[in-house]
């Protein structure tokens, strides 16, 4: 990977705070203190009592502003550029997002690709929501070609948000996108949430990346009842990580066995669908035929999903069901 990028963070814009701001702060608790300093006995106590505060109301007022993000604390969010394509980072190697600067609205990275394998099952949605902003390919894909769905992305760290539109080009909200400084775990918990959303993609990595910061049968079972009737959840997952096998057995549960992981992709990565609503039966040649479609009118290379579906599945014969 390349060097990181040296420039002002995004997490330093989202939590500056002046000097101005600071010293105005200190200087107020030091007024309150010494008004609160009576009897005015001048015994050698309070006289040192005084001398010490006043030292230590200078020492504050030379000391360097540390700009610290408020708690809880989170990594910073950084960046790097190779062969034409910036990269998002917490602080780490570990690559969050990616974005080809020539094509800001292809997704770049192919675990990415297949967390929009819901579109072999399912027609543009009302609602599509992208749990983990990060560099927010998704986002933005969505909201550019799907444009009968209201897209959503939540996501808690302010600074990833920042660095979506300044570094990524996010676009700003309007009528069909809204992106929330929230934790996913009160969105999927949020009752008004509750059978709204069709396409629920999830991507939720610290800066470790080794696994989902939310993985308990307790956060897929809120998952499942926020999906519509007939939604589709869509999961990144680390494939070679002790957290895989976990997720998909609590996946399992909370999904009732209608979950499939597709194989392996980009160092690791592997996509988990999940399906709610009524079973699911579908002949591979229409997984061909809609495939054909996504890739002559989004540049998605859905072929491949089909592919991976017949290895993952197992199932012999001509149709997938789940």
């Amino acid at each position: 990977m390349t060097t990181l990028i040296k420039r002002a963070s995004a997490e330093a814009r989202a939590f500056r705070q002046t000097r101005t701001a600071r010293n105005a702060d200190a200087a107020a608790k030091l007024e309150s203190a010494e008004a609160g300093t009576a009897p005015r006995a001048k015994t050698a106590k309070t006289a040192k009592d005084a001398a010490r505060t006043r030292r230590a109301a200078d020492d504050l007022d030379r000391a360097p502003i540390i700009e610290a993000p408020r708690k809880p604390r989170f990594a910073p969010v950084t960046f790097s550029e190779e062969d034409g394509v910036r990269y998002l980072h917490f602080g780490t190697e570990w690559v969050q997002g990616a974005m080809r600067l020539k094509k800001p609205h292809h997704i770049e990275l192919e675990y990415a690709q297949q967390m929009m394998a819901w579109l072999l099952f399912l027609a543009t949605p009302k609602r599509i929501v992208q749990l983990g902003l990060g560099a927010a390919a998704l986002t933005k894909f969505a909201h550019h070609y799907l444009r009968d769905a209201k897209v959503e992305a939540i996501e808690l760290n302010p600074a990833v948000v920042v660095a979506a539109r300044t570094m990524f080009e996010l676009p700003p909200d309007d009528a069909r996108l809204t992106v929330r400084e929230l934790d996913a775990w009160d969105f999927v918990n949020d009752r008004a949430n509750n059978g709204t959303i069709g396409a629920l993609q999830i991507d939720v990595y610290d800066a470790t990346a080794r696994g989902p910061v939310l993985d308990g049968v307790a956060f897929y079972r809120a998952v499942r009842a926020c999906l519509a009737d007939a939604g589709i959840a869509t999961i990144n997952l680390f494939g070679d990580h002790p957290s895989f096998v976990r997720n998909m057995k609590r996946l399992n549960e909370a999904f009732e066995g209608r979950v499939i992981a597709l194989p392996e992709v980009h160092e690791g990565n592997r996509v988990a669908l999940a399906f709610s609503g009524p079973a699911l039966e579908v002949t591979y040649a229409a997984l061909e035929k809609r495939a054909r479609v996504l890739e002559t009118t989004l540049g998605l290379p859905a072929h491949q999903w089909v592919t991976a579906l017949r290895e993952s599945s197992g199932q012999k014969g001509e149709t997938f069901s789940i």
